[in-house]
C-alpha cells in the first residue's frame, strides 16, 4: 500500500480516516430553519461533542490514525492567494451576489486567522456580526429576517457523503441538498492543496461539477472488483454511470458496479443506512428494502464492448447476487432489529444498519441499538459500542460520521 489513498473493500483493517468533531455550526440550528439545514431535532452541543470525542478516542484506541477536516483544511490554506480563493468560492457557492455585500463578508471572514477562519465558514455567519453592512438592493431587504449571510455547515460531522475513497481514487461528490453543497468543495481544497495529498496523482473518478448528484452514503466498496451504489433518495443514476465509466476508462482492478435501488424517503437516505458489509460473508439489512417476496431490482453495470457504453443485467435478488459477485456459496443477511415489526424500523431511524467495520467481523456501531447489536453479537460479530444520545439526532450512525482514507488489502 504506497497510496495516501486506498480502500479496496468495506471490512479491512481501518488504517486512517477522516472525521469532523461537531462545533458552533450545531448552535446555529433553530426550529424553524431544521428542515432547511436537513435536521429533525437540535444536539446539545457540550454533549454531542463529548460523545463524538468518544468514538474517536474508541477508533484511536484500535490503532486507527485519526485525522480531522477542520484541521486538513486549514493547512491546505497555506497562501493568502489559496485562501481568498476558497473564500469567494465558498461565497459563490452559497449563493452570495457579486456585490458590496459579496466582499464585505469575505474581508470579514479574511480577517480571521485561517483555523479560526474555517471554524466560521462551518459555523455560519450571523447578520448581526456585521452590523455596517447596508441593505442596497431590494432582495436584501425582502430577506432581512434571515438570520444568516451564511448559512451554518451541520451535516459535516457526517463526513462519509460529501467525498468516498475507491481503490486508491476519489469521489468528490455532488450534493443533492442545497444545504450540504458545499462541503465537497472543502475535500477539493484538501485534495489539491494539502501536502499529504498534493501532486500524489490522486485518480478522480466522479467530480463535484457533474450535473446530478452522487453522496458516499451510497458507495460501498464490497471487494476490489465489485463496487455497490445506492439508486436512492440522495444519488441519481445518471450520477452512477458517469462514475462507473469514468472507472472503467481509468482503471482495470474494478470490474462491475452493483446499483441498488432503495426506497427513497428520508428514513433510507443512503444505502448504508440500510444495508452494510460487516464480514467476509455477512451484511447488516433493513428488510423493509425487499418486497414481501425479499425480491429488490439490482442492476449488475459491466464493461460495453466499445468502452462507452455499458452492459446492465437486471438483478431481483440480493442474496443470489451477492454470492454471485463475491464468489461466496453462503451469505448472511442480519436484518435491523432482528426483522421485529417495531424494533427493526426503531433501530434502523436510529442506524441500527449504519455499522462501521473496522476489520473483518468487528464493528463499531451505537450502543442504543440493543436489539440489533444482541443479534450481531449472537452471529460471531464483534461490536464495540459508541454513546449515542445526541449523535443520532443527525440522524446518521458510526459509517456516516468516518470518511475511510486508508484500509488494509485483504488477503
Amino acid at each position: 500500500m504506497n497510496h495516501v489513498l486506498n480502500v479496496t473493500s468495506e471490512i479491512g483493517k481501518l488504517r486512517t480516516v477522516l472525521l469532523h468533531r461537531p462545533g458552533q455550526e450545531v448552535e446555529n440550528l433553530t426550529p424553524e430553519y431544521l428542515q432547511k439545514l436537513l435536521f429533525d431535532d437540535i444536539p446539545y452541543l457540550p454533549i454531542v461533542q463529548k460523545e463524538h470525542d468518544y468514538f474517536a478516542q474508541t477508533l484511536r484506541d484500535n490503532g486507527i490514525e485519526v485525522l480531522y477536516l477542520s484541521t486538513l483544511l486549514s493547512e491546505a490554506l497555506h497562501t493568502e492567494e489559496i485562501k481568498k480563493q476558497f473564500v469567494y468560492d465558498i461565497l459563490t457557492e452559497s449563493k452570495i451576489s457579486v456585490d458590496d455585500s459579496f466582499y464585505v463578508i469575505a474581508d470579514y471572514l479574511l480577517s480571521f486567522d485561517t483555523s479560526k477562519m474555517v471554524e466560521k465558514i462551518m459555523a455560519g455567519v450571523r447578520k448581526d456580526e456585521i452590523e455596517h453592512m447596508k441593505k442596497k438592493h431590494l432582495y436584501e431587504i425582502l430577506t432581512s429576517h434571515y438570520p444568516f449571510y451564511l448559512d451554518p455547515m451541520p451535516n459535516l460531522y457526517f463526513t462519509r457523503d460529501p467525498s468516498a475513497v475507491v481503490g486508491n481514487g476519489l469521489t468528490i461528490n455532488k450534493m443533492r441538498e442545497p444545504a450540504r453543497q458545499r462541503e465537497s468543495l472543502f475535500m477539493q481544497y484538501i485534495v489539491k492543496y494539502h501536502p499529504r495529498f498534493a501532486n500524489k496523482d490522486i485518480p478522480i473518478w466522479f467530480n463535484r461539477d457533474f450535473e446530478y448528484p452522487m453522496e458516499g452514503g451510497d458507495e460501498l466498496v464490497l471487494s476490489k472488483d465489485t463496487i455497490a451504489i445506492g439508486i436512492s433518495a440522495r444519488t441519481a443514476a445518471k450520477s452512477i454511470e458517469r462514475f462507473t465509466l469514468n472507472l472503467f476508462h481509468s482503471q482495470s482492478d474494478i470490474k462491475r458496479v452493483l446499483a441498488v435501488e432503495i426506497p427513497k424517503s428520508r428514513a433510507f437516505m443512503h444505502l448504508d443506512t440500510v444495508f452494510t458489509m460487516i464480514d467476509y460473508d455477512k451484511f447488516t439489512i433493513h428488510s423493509a428494502i425487499q418486497d414481501a417476496d425479499g425480491k429488490m431490482d439490482i442492476y449488475v453495470l459491466e464493461k460495453g464492448p466499445d468502452n462507452e457504453t455499458l452492459n446492465i443485467t437486471h438483478k431481483t435478488n440480493l442474496l443470489e447476487t451477492l454470492k454471485e459477485v463475491l464468489g461466496l456459496k453462503e451469505i448472511l443477511l442480519i436484518p435491523c432489529g432482528g426483522g421485529d415489526m417495531i424494533a427493526g424500523p426503531r433501530e434502523q431511524w436510529n442506524d441500527g444498519s449504519n455499522t462501521l467495520a473496522i476489520a473483518p467481523g468487528k464493528v463499531v456501531t451505537y450502543d442504543r441499538n440493543y436489539v440489533t447489536n444482541e443479534l450481531l453479537r449472537t452471529n460471531g460479530v464483534e461490536v464495540i459500542e459508541v454513546l449515542s444520545s445526541e449523535l443520532s439526532r443527525g440522524r446518521g450512525g458510526p459509517r456516516c460520521m468516518s470518511m475511510p482514507l486508508v484500509r488494509e488489502a485483504l488477503d
